[in-house]
């Protein structure tokens, strides 16, 4: 097989959740478990971080691989959904006296290497698309002896594939209601989910303070004897701002226990959201220093600055094109599409246009009551089978009060909205990870 007769095979022939959903979902470890016997279990070949949470795990492993290249180390970064080609979720992240900057992808030679070695032994298994590509995941890193992986959770956490390393560091973002089908219609039960990769005498640092989740987190913590921290009890942020130099960062103060610690420290990814991923990593450093990594305030600036440059993140507040201005943001559900609101409330424009598609899967009617009725809007459907027609969209979100046209695609509905935008206004692309996937 070719490359992309490998991806069709894998596209089609695995139950895939970014492309059908809740019929792809395993509820339960057996089928990792029998990959990684298969593959000589790479799981325990190599050091990790594993990232859970609702919304901000992408970011924030994302950040904690940037630093960590900064400090010179050979890191792993395993992270889903893709957008634009399966090997973004499989990179490593070069040694920068390797003389490599940003992330490389797997190569594709050895994604159908993988797939032709084992596919006899995956018809056996049958794994979903998921527990392949983390089998695949895996088996690379202990492959390229990375000196540690940052492994993001792809769903939930108890029952997720990648819950079968134990890692230097469990990480937990925050909680919000998403995925209720599989995960639970409730802050705490979806706690629940998510305190599942807790592990035995492993530290675990929580990105938000929340009322529903804080005591599920702390009695897990306290049955797997383990020591618990929440980030933003200990680190804020201050002065959060955008700033323009040979090009536009975040720029943040932060506080640490109540004293400054760094001043002006910048961000290649513009989101205000951003400053509570930012204090979840700072809070992930410190657990690893206990641990003896040598993480000095001069790499965790480097690394957090240029997070984009040295991972190729994308789709977090970013910045497509100005005049108008036109940016993507892959929010998705309530918490986060709250705080997106909250960031195009505060970036002057005009009028604002968006281009807005969404799921099926997933009750869209409250976030579709939270948008602006003032904007204008251009429903489209993303090319995968999840996706919610446009058209059915539109009546849903005439519900809401929200009006706008139908456009056949993506990329039809962001032409149209550039055409019918003045320079002054903006333009935005959300409403799934897969719109944005399809214009960034």
């Amino acid at each position: 097989m070719n490359y992309q007769q490998t991806l069709d095979y894998l596209f089609s022939q695995l139950p895939m959740y970014q492309r059908i959903g809740v019929a792809a979902y395993k509820a339960d470890l057996n089928n990792t478990i029998a990959i990684c016997k298969l593959l000589g279990n790479p799981e325990n070949k190599f050091k990790s971080i594993h990232v859970a949470g609702t919304n901000g795990k992408g970011s924030t492993s994302h950040l904690l691989a940037s630093v960590l290249q900064s400090a010179g180390l050979k890191i792993g970064l395993y992270t889903s959904p893709h957008l634009k080609d399966f090997r973004e979720r499989i990179k490593i992240k070069a040694r920068l006296n390797d003389k490599v900057g940003q992330g490389e992808l797997i190569s594709e030679k050895y994604v159908i290497d993988f797939v032709e070695k084992y596919r006899a032994d995956f018809e056996k298994i049958q794994p979903s698309f998921f527990e392949m590509t983390v089998g695949l995941a895996f088996d690379y890193f202990a492959n390229e002896k990375v000196d540690i992986a940052v492994i993001e959770v792809g769903l939930g956490g108890r029952l997720d594939s990648t819950n079968v390393i134990t890692p230097e560091v469990s990480v937990i973002t925050n909680i919000s209601i998403d995925h209720t089908a599989l995960l639970g219609n409730s802050v705490e039960k979806i706690a629940k989910e998510k305190a599942g990769i807790i592990k035995t005498g492993i530290p675990v640092v929580i990105g938000e303070t929340q009322i529903d989740s804080k005591y599920v987190f702390i009695k897990t913590a306290k049955e797997k004897n383990t020591s618990i921290v929440f980030a933003d009890e200990i680190y804020k942020a201050k002065n959060v701002q955008h700033i323009k130099k040979d090009q536009l960062f975040l720029e943040l103060d932060i506080e640490k226990n109540g004293s400054i610690l760094y001043e002006n420290l910048e961000s290649e990814l513009l989101g205000m959201y951003q400053q509570k991923n930012i204090s979840t990593v700072l809070c992930v450093i410190d657990k690893l220093n206990e641990k003896g990594f040598q993480l000095s305030e001069e790499i965790i600036r480097s690394g957090i600055k240029n997070t984009i440059s040295q991972t190729g993140l994308l789709g977090r507040w970013q910045i497509l094109s100005e005049q108008p201005l036109v940016i993507a943001d892959t929010a998705h559900n309530e918490a986060g599409i709250k705080e997106v609101l909250n960031q195009i409330k505060h970036t002057p424009h005009q009028k604002l246009h968006f281009v807005l598609g969404m799921v099926s899967d997933k009750d869209i009617s409250k976030i579709l009551l939270m948008l602006p009725k003032s904007a204008k809007y251009y429903f489209c459907k993303a090319n995968i089978p999840r996706a919610l027609p446009a058209f059915e969209l539109s009546l849903e979100a005439k519900k809401a009060g929200l009006k706008g046209e139908v456009y056949a695609c993506v990329k039809d509905a962001l032409i149209a909205a550039k055409q019918s935008a003045t320079e002054e206004d903006m333009v935005f692309v959300g409403g799934s990870t897969f719109t944005v996937a399809e214009v960034v």
